[in-house]
């Protein structure tokens, strides 16, 4: 049987909405995505405000005149202690084990914000290969499992670096909470950052992830595993393009939102591009950085 509604034209308007979009998902997943990258950067920017006002005006960040001056919004009880967790994470001691938990959510919350974006591309072409197939009468398996795999890697990766705050912050216990690590530290945050921006596996990584569309046709499957194991594979080369750029929010300051907005449009164009410019630029700017810092707390 085949109408115009595709068999669903005895439903209200309502539900023949609610079959189209179990049948074909992409924009219901566009707006999940697009409502997970929103929220994450109001929560980010929510904890950016309160580090500002916790900030004595004379060691003020750049940019805390501006947080200062947007409106105190009161939130849960839940939310301010998970914010106070991340900007005074606990020493590694007993009491550790919560403030890495938190810390964990703040970078998955970061990389939400600043590497879900960029990886649109790679969802939305795995859609366009499901419609196909859908309309092969194929079975398809949902993109959310995708999306899931690819998450599921950057999780593993916000642990460890939830893991280099609190050491950090170990070594550091002297310097104001969350503050931008100055001197040898973040000089080796940059310096990393910028000499991957040069290398070999840099470029293998960015190659994988400018062209998504024959690894998700080659590996495709009808079986929720592999592609589950697919998006991790997806992810894993875009932790691979990007794991380094993520350091320079050690140098910075983890929650500052100039270098989280300036990183994510960044990631998208490099991803989008074709040329090696951009990479090698950025490259020089991290390792010129780098030196000056170095140099400046010598």
């Amino acid at each position: 049987m085949s109408t115009n509604q595709d068999g669903f034209d005895h439903l209200d308007r309502a539900g023949r909405a609610a079959a189209a979009v179990a049948k074909s998902p992409r924009w219901a997943i566009y707006t999940v995505l697009a409502t997970g990258i929103a929220l994450s950067w109001l929560v980010i920017a929510a904890m950016a405000v309160r580090s500002a006002e916790s900030r004595d005006p004379g060691n003020a960040a750049p940019g805390d005149r501006f947080l200062r001056m947007l409106p105190d919004i009161s939130l849960p009880d839940v939310v301010e202690r998970f914010f106070a967790l991340c900007m005074t994470p606990a020493p590694l001691d007993g009491a550790g084990l919560t403030a890495y938990a938190a810390l964990t959510l703040m970078w998955f919350l970061m990389a939400l914000a600043m590497m879900l974006p960029s990886a649109a591309p790679m969802i939305r072409t795995y859609c366009e290969i499901a419609d196909t197939a859908r309309q092969k009468r194929e079975p398809v398996v949902h993109p959310l499992v995708l999306v899931a795999g690819y998450l599921i890697v950057w999780l593993a990766a916000s642990a460890v670096f939830a893991g280099l705050t609190l050491a950090v912050h170990a070594l550091a216990a002297s310097a104001q909470p969350l503050d931008p690590v100055r001197g040898i530290a973040g000089a080796l945050a940059l310096g990393i950052a910028g000499l991957y921006q040069f290398s070999s596996l840099k470029e293998a990584c960015l190659k994988k992830c400018r062209n998504p569309f024959s690894i998700l046709f080659a590996r495709w499957s009808a079986k929720p595993t592999k592609i589950f194991r697919l998006g991790m594979e997806q992810g894993i080369w875009c932790l691979g393009c990007c794991w380094a750029l993520m350091l320079v929010m050690f140098a910075v300051g983890t929650m500052n939102l100039f270098w989280m907005a300036l990183i994510a449009v960044f990631t998208v164009v490099e991803k989008q591009g074709t040329k090696r410019f951009p990479t090698r630029l950025a490259g020089a700017i991290l390792l010129v950085w780098a030196v000056a810092l170095l140099v400046s707390s010598a």
